[in-house]
């Protein structure tokens, strides 16, 4: 008489090639951190990648170059004036050059090269304090609009308000009116540098705001937000460790635009005239002082148009990486 089937199940499965199929050929790998997660998906986009490599570039040439190139982008040389970048010679012999201005100067014998340096470092300055301030502006606006419902009215309506005024209006309206007293304060270039950041940062934080009250909506009603609100949780401690870390993700891609939406003000500004001092360098001030003589000089045009165009457009593709590698619906394509 034969074996019933689940005896040779039994047998089978007690077989050294049953136990052997098992077992696996190598250690499992350890599961990865969220952080990792990102890094890896940011990795992918190439565009991002690009983008945070000339930014780090950028704000590493800005901050180092003025102490390895020496040069007083202040000072004035007349009997250097006029000169071409060095690159000039290549198609043109008689093109005045010198090594010792590699960029060329201005009409009044400043140092091009010295100027790009600092008047980088004074827009990077701008755009990073203005963004911080305004992404602290919006995100305290959103979370509180949309995790208390009896300010979520006055504050949304605050917010339409701010997003219906004209903007450049405002913003030279109010460098006539606070220009002078900042400056008596806080010295020519501090006293400009607050006027600037703060008109900027609050001109600039309504779309923090109505991204941030946007997912706080959602994520209050999530099953962990209601479950430690039934333990007893106080409204700051569920802002701090469930709704912030949560909103993370749209608070950084906000403030990586909005550093491009600082920088173009602050350059708009100055190539108008009423950002920096004259004599103080920034990217919009070498627009400005370049237009007039831009058919003889183009690239006194075209170097600080190219710094800021290149800095906003890495910005760019930065948040746009930043928000696919943050986004856990996109993260796994």
């Amino acid at each position: 008489m034969t074996d019933s089937p689940q005896d040779d199940l039994i047998l089978a499965a007690s077989s050294p090639q049953a136990i052997g199929a098992l077992t696996d050929d190598g250690p499992i790998a350890p599961p990865t951190s969220r952080g990792r997660d990102i890094w890896s998906q940011f990795r992918k986009h190439k565009g991002a990648m690009l983008g945070l490599g000339f930014l780090s570039f950028i704000t590493l040439a800005v901050l180092v170059g003025p102490y390895i190139y020496t040069v007083d982008p202040q000072k004035l040389d007349i009997r250097a004036k006029d000169f071409r970048p060095i690159y000039t010679a290549l198609w043109d012999s008689s093109a005045k050059v010198g090594w010792n201005k590699p960029l060329g100067s201005d009409q009044l014998g400043r140092d091009n090269l010295a100027q790009m340096l600092a008047g980088g470092r004074a827009s990077m300055a701008v755009g990073w304090a203005a963004m911080l301030l305004s992404v602290l502006i919006g995100t305290a606006v959103g979370v509180l609009a949309g995790f208390f419902k009896q300010l979520d009215g006055v504050l949304m309506r605050l917010t339409d308000l701010f997003l219906a005024l004209p903007i450049l209006p405002l913003l030279l309206l109010a460098v006539t009116l606070f220009r002078q007293p900042l400056r008596a304060g806080f010295g020519p270039e501090g006293g400009m540098f607050i006027l600037i950041v703060s008109i900027v940062a609050i001109t600039s934080w309504m779309p923090t705001a109505r991204i941030v009250r946007g997912d706080v909506l959602a994520i209050k009603e999530r099953e962990f937000v209601l479950a430690a609100r039934s333990i007893g949780s106080t409204p700051g401690k569920l802002i701090r460790r469930h709704i912030l870390p949560n909103v993370l993700s749209p608070i950084l891609v906000s403030a990586a635009l909005g550093l491009a939406t600082a920088i173009i003000t602050e350059s708009a500004l100055s190539f108008l005239g009423v950002g920096f001092p004259s004599d103080f360098p920034t990217w919009g001030k070498m627009l400005a002082d370049a237009v007039q003589r831009m058919e003889r000089f183009p690239e006194r045009v075209m170097l600080p148009g190219i710094a800021i165009s290149l800095t906003v457009l890495s910005v760019n593709y930065l948040g746009d990486g930043l928000r696919d590698a943050l986004d856990p619906r996109i993260r796994g394509r």
